[in-house]
């Protein structure tokens, strides 16, 4: 659906040629939810606007459908954008104009017939859940129900492709959920290709498929999204999933009083998918006759499946170490040492 190859964008500046995205390549499949996560300056919202054609590209070639909007130009790239539509952070609405109207407003420039139109935000005012508010002005709603005029007008004609800019980031945390359960019945529905554009690993975990995490112009690393939380490789990345496991800064969400009264190995457990249920502690406990002391643990959901991680210490050094972190390893579980007293 959509293919970035050798994406290169620089600026000049007053301080120099600056390289917004540097060598970014990356492919998004029809009906997938794909999110990009980076920091403030991370190259974000220069690639979202590389991928609807509002800015062209250095070097390289953005592909959708196999069409290189980077080379359309003209009608060519008037047609390329119908294809994509934007929401936006901050909304965008026509502040003089209905909640229908607002909806109708791209239907209206594309010169559809009234009969045409009006059934049309008929049908997104009941996707979206605003029945009811259908005559109501913006200065009306709740920042909520604002992005979800946002979405409905986006849909309107009926892209294939929806890029969401920090669609999120302005919303409270109850509300955000509400708006990703909506993107997520919106996809299932109409199999529409969704890109998020965030620097919230928790609209990452909660809805994408595939993320791409980026950092000063590149793409550092990218994947399934269980599989990047599970196995994060770059600082950057293991900093995000700790933010949105709740965990601060430090290296490990474990009480430090807790596990220096504890000689012995601290064991980091993660699970993943059906793993999640076996009785492992027990188990083990049976079968080395030694305590384990459970330190820390939680269950997190992602689009992809869930998993699991544990932070467990026991009293075991050398052989009888290892053979537990090989009894680990044969039940499909990933493990780390964090501390070995």
């Amino acid at each position: 659906m959509i293919v970035l190859q050798n994406i290169v964008k620089t600026f000049q500046a007053s301080s120099g040629l600056i390289t917004a995205v540097d060598d970014v390549s990356l492919r998004v499949g029809q009906g997938q939810i794909y999110g990009i996560i980076g920091y403030s300056g991370a190259g974000k919202s220069t690639l979202i606007r590389l991928l609807n054609g509002l800015e062209k590209p250095t070097s390289g070639s953005v592909t959708l459908a196999g069409q290189d909007i980077a080379q359309a130009k003209g009608e060519a790239l008037r047609k390329a954008r119908l294809k994509i539509s934007m929401v936006f952070q901050h909304f965008n609405l026509l502040w003089s104009r209905t909640v229908s109207e607002n909806i109708a407003f791209s239907l209206q420039i594309a010169g559809a017939p009234k009969a045409v139109i009006q059934a049309r935000v008929k049908e997104l005012i009941a996707l979206v859940g605003l029945s009811g508010k259908e005559n109501a002005w913006p200065s009306q709603l709740s920042g909520g129900q604002k992005q979800r005029v946002g979405i409905a007008r986006a849909l309107a004609n009926s892209p294939e492709v929806l890029l969401c800019d920090e669609a999120t980031s302005a919303l409270d945390p109850q509300t955000t959920d509400a708006i990703l359960d909506l993107l997520l019945d919106i996809n299932r529905r109409l199999n529409l290709t969704i890109v998020l554009i965030t620097h919230e690993m928790h609209v990452v975990r909660k809805i994408c498929h595939r993320v791409a995490v980026m950092e000063a112009g590149k793409i550092v690393e990218e994947g399934e999204v269980l599989s990047v939380f599970t196995h994060p490789q770059q600082p950057v990345t293991r900093q995000f999933v700790k933010q949105t496991a709740g965990y601060s800064s430090a290296e490990t969400p474990l009480n430090t009083e807790l596990v220096n009264n504890h000689a012995g190995a601290v064991l980091k457990l993660t699970f993943v998918g059906q793993n999640t249920g076996q009785p492992v502690v027990g188990e083990l406990t049976l079968k080395y006759a030694l305590p384990f002391n459970i330190l820390h643990g939680k269950m997190t959901q992602t689009a992809n499946g869930t998993f699991g991680e544990l932070w467990l210490q026991v009293a075991a050094s050398g052989i009888q170490l290892e053979n537990i972190l090989n009894d680990l390893h044969d039940h499909g579980i990933t493990t780390e040492v964090v501390t070995n007293d």
